[in-house]
């Protein structure tokens, strides 16, 4: 296995939370090359070879403009928050079949680097931002996760907002959204009510669910075999729409919760995640989700964790035998 060979750290250009883990990999003397996906062309050149031989990782390079990489080197990818070009300058046949080749070309040889330690594997990360995967997993694992419903059926979501009372509605999927004026919009975690809901739900599934008695909320990131658990305090139902009202306080979780969330990231086989949970009047913990990618550089900010130098911990070993 690398050991000594370069991090690769592959993400958009503004990322505070990847510059605090490559400030740390820089402490200790780790070489770095970072890019994003989106620098193809003159910025990002590839060449990965196949079929020259037993080799267990393709051969080639990653070219940048400060630094050339052989593939077969890296010792860890951080894949953080990359972009795709789009190529605006193209017609749309053509730019979505070059966005297809570079997904299948750069994405491919990246994603074939059996030497190098990933964090996360981006096909790891794909198949875990599936929520009612992760919901079914969950509940596999002991974990209490609260009524849920996934559906367009209007009479199912009616009877299932009737039968809870209190019931929220959040996304399946984050993504950019734009209007067609270019105002930014996105979906806060919301309360809804049965009048509420009309036809026009059967045109996708919604994640609708039963509304958690919450004193507080809880973030927990793991890495490798290091546990942050951080709890929120505020009055808010969507701590994320008004960060100022936040407070935060690190605590310890119960051994069985640990144990859960621990093997909910080995089920998809990820170095690292994000978890949400509420925190009941009773002290119980309620599953929300993962984000197998999320966001913590704030966090360690606020308390002091040291969970960048957890990350390059994990990225400074490499791959282990």
């Amino acid at each position: 296995m690398n050991h000594t060979g370069p991090v690769a750290v592959v993400t958009e250009l503004d990322d505070v939370t990847a510059d605090m883990v490559i400030t740390e990999l820089n402490k200790r003397g780790v070489p770095v090359v970072r890019f994003d996906p989106s620098d193809i062309g003159d910025r990002l050149l590839l060449s990965a070879r196949f079929g020259a031989g037993p080799a267990t990782t393709p051969a080639g390079h990653l070219r940048t403009p400060s630094r050339d990489t052989a593939l077969e080197g890296v010792r860890s990818l951080y894949w953080r928050r990359p972009t795709w070009p789009h190529f605006e300058h193209l017609d749309d046949p053509d730019a979505r079949f070059a966005a297809a080749q570079v997904r299948h070309g750069l994405g491919g040889a990246l994603y074939a680097l059996a030497s190098c330690r990933y964090v996360n594997h981006p096909l790891s990360n794909y198949a875990a931002e599936y929520k009612p995967m992760q919901l079914a997993v969950a509940e596999r694992l002991g974990l209490t996760v609260p009524p849920t419903l996934v559906s367009n059926d209007l009479a199912d979501i009616r009877a299932f907002i009737t039968e809870h009372g209190q019931v929220i509605y959040k996304t399946l999927r984050w993504i950019p959204y734009r209007r067609s004026d270019g105002v930014g919009l996105t979906t806060w975690t919301e309360p809804v009510t049965a009048d509420e809901v009309d036809e026009s739900v059967a045109v996708v599934p919604h994640l609708f669910q039963a509304r958690v008695d919450k004193v507080a909320d809880l973030r927990v990131v793991i890495v490798g075999l290091k546990v942050f658990a951080i709890r929120i305090d505020s009055d808010l139902l969507d701590w994320r729409t008004d960060y100022s009202a936040l407070t935060y306080t690190p605590v310890a979780l119960p051994t069985s919760v640990e144990k859960a969330l621990t093997a909910h990231l080995e089920h998809f086989g990820l170095a690292s995640g994000s978890f949400d949970l509420s925190i009941t009047r009773d002290g119980d913990l309620h599953w929300l989700e993962l984000n197998p990618n999320g966001q913590w550089g704030w966090l360690e900010d606020e308390t002091g964790l040291p969970i960048a130098a957890a990350f390059a911990d994990l990225l400074e070993q490499g791959a282990t035998p």
